[in-house]
C-alpha cells in the first residue's frame, strides 16, 4: 500500500466508517473523585451553570481532538500496537486507526506533521442526559505527511490537503467519551 501524503488512507477510513456503533471500552481514569475536608464554596447567584448538553459538547469536542493529537504522535513510529489508540477512540474509529497504522508499518512509513482540526458540533443526541454527540470537521493534512521510514524520504509530493471528516462521539460506561465512528472525504471536500 503506497498511498499518497497523509490522506491517512482517507479512501479506506472513508470506506470502513459508516456512522452508528456503542461503545465499551476500558480507560485509565480513576472514576472516584477526591475527598476534601474543606467544603465547596456556593455558587455564585449571578453565574449560570452549563447544562448536560453543553458539557457533552465540550466533553465530545475535547475527545475529538485528543484522538487525532494520539493519531499523530502515534504515527510517527505507525505502532498500530500502541495502547494510546484506544484513549479517545473505540468501535470502528479504533479499528479503522490501528488497521492503518498495521499498513504503514507493514509498508515501512511513518507520518510527520499533524492535522489541524476545526471540529463543530453538529448535535446531541438529549439535552437532559446527553450520550451521543455529533462533529463536523474541515480538517488540513497539509503538513501530515508519510515518509519512509528507512531513508526519511517523502512519500509523494502531493499534500494532505482539506478533508470533510463526520464523527460520532459517545459516552462510554466508564463515564468517558470516546470517538466511535468517523467518515473522512476526498481532498477539496471543504
Amino acid at each position: 500500500m503506497t498511498h499518497h501524503s497523509t490522506r491517512f488512507a482517507l479512501a479506506a477510513l472513508a470506506t470502513a466508517t459508516g456512522l452508528g456503533l456503542s461503545v465499551s471500552a476500558c480507560s485509565t481514569h480513576d472514576s472516584a473523585a477526591p475527598t476534601s475536608s474543606t467544603p465547596a464554596p456556593p455558587p455564585d447567584p449571578g453565574t449560570t451553570t452549563a447544562s448536560p448538553s453543553d458539557i457533552a459538547k465540550q466533553k465530545a469536542t475535547a475527545a475529538y481532538l485528543d484522538m487525532w493529537e494520539d493519531v499523530a504522535n502515534v504515527a510517527t513510529t505507525s505502532d498500530w500496537q500502541s495502547p494510546r489508540l484506544a484513549d479517545h477512540a473505540t468501535g470502528d474509529a479504533l479499528s479503522v486507526l490501528s488497521r492503518q497504522m498495521y499498513a504503514d508499518h507493514y509498508n515501512g512509513l511513518i507520518t510527520k506533521g499533524k492535522p489541524v482540526n476545526t471540529p463543530v458540533v453538529q448535535s446531541v443526541d438529549s439535552q437532559d442526559a446527553p450520550k451521543t454527540v455529533m462533529i463536523r470537521d474541515c480538517s488540513d493534512a497539509s503538513n501530515w505527511l508519510k515518509y519512509r521510514a528507512d531513508n526519511g524520504q517523502l512519500v509523494d509530493n502531493e499534500s494532505g490537503g482539506k478533508h470533510l471528516i463526520t464523527a460520532e462521539v459517545k459516552l462510554a460506561v466508564d463515564g468517558a467519551w470516546r470517538v466511535t465512528r468517523f467518515a473522512i472525504e476526498g481532498i477539496g471536500s471543504c
